[in-house]
This record gives C-alpha cells, structure tokens and sequence, in this order.
C-alpha cells in the first residue's frame, strides 16, 4: 500500500546525473542502498545518510525515492538511502544495528560511492528520524573515520512514549493513528528504556546541530519538541520548525498535498544554513 500511495500522492522523481544501487556488506550483512546525486562525479563531499520512514516495518528504497532525489538536487550533495532491515521478520535491534554499520562503511569512502567521503549529515523522516539521531549518537560515543557534521529530521519518532498531547490531539483522524503505531511497536519489540529507541534516554550527540522539522497535526508533533529541547539543555545547536497544517508523512505526499513543497523546501533552506555553519573542509588521507 505505501509504495502504490506513491505513484498517487507523491510528485515524481527529480531527474539526477546519478541514481545508483550498491550493496553495503558489512557486519555480515548485505544492506541495500542507493545513492542520488544531481552531479556525475564528485572527488570530495559530504555525504547525506538517509534512513526511511515506515515504524520500522513498512519502507523502502522505492517508497522514499522521490524525496531523496528532491533532497539530492536541491542541497547539491549526494544522499546515500539505506534500506535497512525491517521488524517483524528482523524485529529490534535489526533496524540500528544496519543503520550504524551503513554510516561507518559509507566513512570509510569506499570504491561503490565513487568519491572520497569527508563527513557525513544523518537525516531521515518518522521511525528513519529516530535512526539518524541514534546513528549520531553511537558515532558521537564511537567515532567513525569521518565525523556526523549535523543531523536532519523530519517528524521524528522518539519512542519515548504517548503522554504528550499532540496523541491525544491528533490520535486518529489524521494519518498516522494511535492504532497503527501500537501495531508497529507490536512487530518491532525495542525495550522502552533501551537508547537506541528511546531518544530521551542518554546524551544527545554533543556538538553536532540538530534541525527538526514537525507537522502541525502529527501524534508524534511533540516527540520532536520534547528531544529539542532535551538537545537545548544538553548545549547542542537546535533549530526546531514546524509544517503548520500538515500531517505525518507530508514529505511523500508533495501530488496530493501541494503546499507540503513549501514545507520541504523550508527544511531544505535550513539545512543550507545550518551547513554554512559546518566544517566542511577536506580531512586529511588516513
């Protein structure tokens, strides 16, 4: 259902010089991704980390396309999709674990990419949020060879739990619903407490800047609140945004929702800014 909704809700593919599938083996996994760039080649970048949404048990490489190649054209950097493995069949810690291991292969600039990686921005929507914000973590605590220079997120989920108004608000009615996240808790099975699901729990990444985007009418509206302001009191930059009017999921919905490109195309504008504000200087040969 979420890839047919695709081809009805969500604008077409951007077109890109490169759309590029590769296999990340590592950890004695095969993960799957795809790399989008508006240039044919580059010898040096950033690289944007980009992790699905879809609670952790519906998504893919073919359901988010068309905002990667938006992403891809609009920043000028490429974005590396990770399709990584999916509850129930590979329930927690399937999901962290490939989205961990995909940002330390992409580090180390191997010969799939094609150009030497110099850092790395994690980004991602809904349960993807979730996974660049721990992604971040981990290498803030474990160091990969190249640093996580900022973290982008779109409606995150921060497995922290319902007592926030935005559920009881925004609970049914209005895409995403109570309902359907109890099912996606169900299948996936991450402990409440444990750090890799629960974003509450333990530091946010020191020092890496934070931009959040939240939809207006999202149960999840006030997950995104609650870790900014988490990362605040931690020191971290934050720059918080909201899509006033819009639902969970608004970024692949650009056909049926026409004024969510403005929305996008804001947290595009902040990305920018917040890269001005980065080290993007090349890293020295290891």
């Amino acid at each position: 259902m979420l890839v047919r909704m695709r081809v009805l809700a969500d604008a077409d593919p951007t077109p890109l010089s490169t759309i590029r599938d590769m296999t990340i083996e590592t950890d004695g996994q095969q993960i799957p991704a795809r790399l989008y760039d508006r240039r044919p080649s580059r010898d040096e970048s950033p690289v944007v980390l980009f992790y699905h949404g879809g609670g952790f048990m519906v998504g893919d490489l073919e359901t988010h396309e068309p905002f990667c190649t938006y992403l891809a054209d609009r920043i000028d950097l490429p974005v590396l999709a990770i399709d990584y493995r999916l509850a129930p069949e590979h329930p927690f810690p399937a999901a962290p674990d490939d989205a961990e291991a995909a940002a330390r292969w992409a580090a180390e600039s191997p010969a799939d990419l094609g150009f030497r990686v110099s850092s790395m921005i994690t980004c991602g929507d809904s349960a993807g949020g979730n996974l660049a914000v721990v992604v971040a973590r981990r290498l803030a605590s474990r160091p990969a060879a190249v640093p996580v220079i900022a973290q982008w997120v779109i409606y995150p989920f921060f497995g922290c739990g319902k007592d926030y108004p935005s559920f009881n608000l925004f609970g049914d009615g209005y895409m995403l619903t109570e309902a359907a996240m109890d099912w996606f808790d169900q299948g996936y099975g991450a402990p409440p407490e444990d750090p890799r699901h629960n974003c509450r729990i333990g530091p946010a990444a020191p020092g890496v800047p934070l931009l959040i985007h939240t939809a207006g009418l999202d149960p999840l509206r006030d997950h995104g609140r609650a870790y900014a302001e988490k990362a605040r009191e931690e020191g971290v930059p934050v720059r918080l945004i909201e899509a006033d009017g819009l639902i969970h999921g608004f970024i692949c919905l650009r056909r049926a929702i026409p004024s969510a490109v403005a929305d996008i195309d804001a947290f595009i504008a902040e990305a920018k800014a917040m890269l001005a504000h980065c080290d993007l200087r090349p890293r020295p040969k290891r």
